[in-house]
């Protein structure tokens, strides 16, 4: 089974870094990966997105233009990429910010609060995880194990200090949805 995933949103809100720890999640349990980030110079405050390509078989090519799974972290990427997500797949959004919900009715849509519980949690700067969190109680792409061992491949040594208080935040992302 192969699963497209693409994850949008704003630079700093750990877009890149998601679509990296749930390839590596995937790598650990023997699964083909394909992992292709987008961003253009700003970074940090500019639009980007990753696609992450899942399967149990080789992946012939990293280049997707519809997606099983799209997940989005602000309006422009709803927006943008709402229209990519194949019919009957997933789209789940973070409703922080939000004025534009979406409209599709041949999808399945999934409004979550990740931003909201990851401020009122004092953990802004793990969004990403509280994200996965979300994103694991609608589609089991990974194991949660296995995401907390991508954790110690993924994040530079010098955070590793940092490894409990993301997998705190990936059980809160849990409730979100």
């Amino acid at each position: 089974m192969t699963t497209e995933i693409l994850i949008a949103g704003f630079g700093g809100q750990g877009v890149l870094s998601l679509g990296k720890i749930l390839a590596y999640a995937a790598v650990l349990e023997g699964r083909e990966v394909s992992w292709l980030p987008s961003y253009g110079p700003e970074q940090r405050g500019g639009t980007c997105n990753v696609t992450v390509v899942v399967s149990d078989e080789r992946i012939s090519s990293p280049i997707v233009d519809s997606f099983d799974i799209v997940i989005t972290l602000n309006q422009q990427s709803l927006s943008k990429f709402e229209p990519k997500v194949k019919p009957n797949g997933i789209l789940i959004y973070d409703t922080y910010g939000i004025v534009m919900p979406p409209q599709r009715t041949d999808i399945n849509i999934y409004a979550m609060k990740a931003a909201e519980k990851a401020r009122a949690e004092g953990i802004d700067k793990m969004l990403n995880m509280v994200v996965a969190g979300a994103v694991l109680s609608i589609s089991p792409l990974v194991e949660k194990a296995s995401i907390e061992a991508a954790l110690q491949k993924v994040l530079p040594e010098r955070y590793h200090s940092l490894i409990a208080e993301n997998c705190r935040a990936l059980e809160l992302g849990v409730g979100c949805v």
